[in-house]
């Protein structure tokens, strides 16, 4: 009995020492999930900060070419306006000469 007092003794103490190993084991494992969480958390806001910024920067890229477009057309409907007008004169002073020789002999 003596013997196998011993045995069971030694199987205990190892059982004991591999349940130790196997706490430290899970244990490590839930501080690496979560500093591997940690990380992901991190590189996520990241992400974010990232993703407003270049929104930002392409909302206003975006409005300097609609304020460049406004400026374009309104230089371009003003200049077809002035060539209406000149059109416009110059029909106008026809008409009058037309009129002038029409009415004088």
């Amino acid at each position: 009995m003596d013997v196998s007092s011993r045995v069971l003794s030694e199987l205990a103490s190892r059982e004991a020492a591999l349940d130790a190993q196997v706490e430290a084991a899970r244990v490590q494992a839930q501080q690496t999930v979560a500093a591997a969480e940690a990380q992901a958390a991190s590189i996520l806001r990241d992400a974010e900060a990232q993703v407003k910024a270049m929104q930002a920067e392409h909302e206003q890229a975006l409005a300097g070419e609609v304020q460049q477009i406004r400026e374009q057309a309104a230089t371009s409907a003003q200049a077809q306006a002035q060539d209406t007008r000149a059109r416009a004169e110059a029909k106008l002073g026809q008409a009058v000469d037309t009129i002038m020789r029409a009415v004088l002999p």
